[in-house]
């Protein structure tokens, strides 16, 4: 991989810090004042589009933990761990403009439903994952614990998906789809507000993009430069 001039990342950054102004004017401005709410309902948009990224790259972290047990190729393992520290920033993001959205409509910062319960479980369960590979020195070792734990970690992923539609008891709405507690399922949104959701998810699932091809290009560097140094050493 050449660890040059990089004219695709910088566009690809350029592209992703336009798409966000985008959204947050749509956000601000284009969507219609939520009737119950207010405007604080506008944080909807960013809440529930982090937390999509979240969970999205944690899936890409399973992808690369189950391709690197078939393949023992190292880019398998630089994949499924920078998707790993992206999945605990933005899962990080998400808790915190959840927070900020609950507080003025629920009057609450938070509360220990079994759904929120089971989101900060796996924010720590993936802390924990960073946490291991820092702790393993030898470079395969790692590989191979992260792999097998970010397979097992992932099982949270799908529970707390489900565990939104199946409980009754919990104040998180469920956006897309009925739950026990809304079995006519949605928001109500708009049309509008749909656009803006589906532009805002869109924005910030880019911006993950770029970001993890970033990190993985700075891994990938970190390797050339290490392998470099043995050879200057070996010379």
């Amino acid at each position: 991989m050449k660890t040059g001039q990089d004219r695709l990342g910088a566009a690809l950054v350029v592209v992703s810090g336009v798409l966000v102004l985008a959204a947050l004017a749509l956000a601000l401005v284009v969507a219609p004042r939520e009737a119950r709410m207010g405007d604080v309902q506008r944080i909807f948009y960013f809440h529930v589009s982090v937390d999509w990224v979240g969970f999205l790259a944690f899936f890409v972290t399973l992808v690369g933990s189950v391709m690197y047990l078939r393949t023992n190729a190292r880019r398998w393992d630089i994949l499924a761990a920078s998707s790993a520290e992206l999945g605990a920033v933005f899962l990080t993001m998400g808790a915190v403009s959840g927070s900020l959205w609950a507080r003025p409509t629920w009057n609450v910062w938070w509360t220990w439903n079994p759904q929120l319960t089971l989101v900060a479980f796996t924010w720590l369960i993936y802390l924990a994952y960073l946490g291991l590979r820092g702790a393993v020195e030898d470079p395969q070792r790692r590989a191979r614990f992260s792999a097998v734990y970010g397979i097992v970690a992932f099982i949270t992923v799908p529970l707390t998906f489900l565990l939104n539609r199946l409980s009754a008891f919990t104040e998180h709405p469920v956006v897309v789809g009925p739950s026990a507690a809304n079995p006519e399922g949605g928001l109500g949104l708009s049309a509008t507000m749909r656009l803006v959701m589906f532009f805002s998810l869109f924005t910030f699932t880019f911006v993950y993009v770029t970001l993890l091809r970033l990190r993985v290009r700075l891994e990938h560097a970190a390797d050339a430069l290490a392998l470099l140094r043995e050879e200057i050493a070996l010379s």
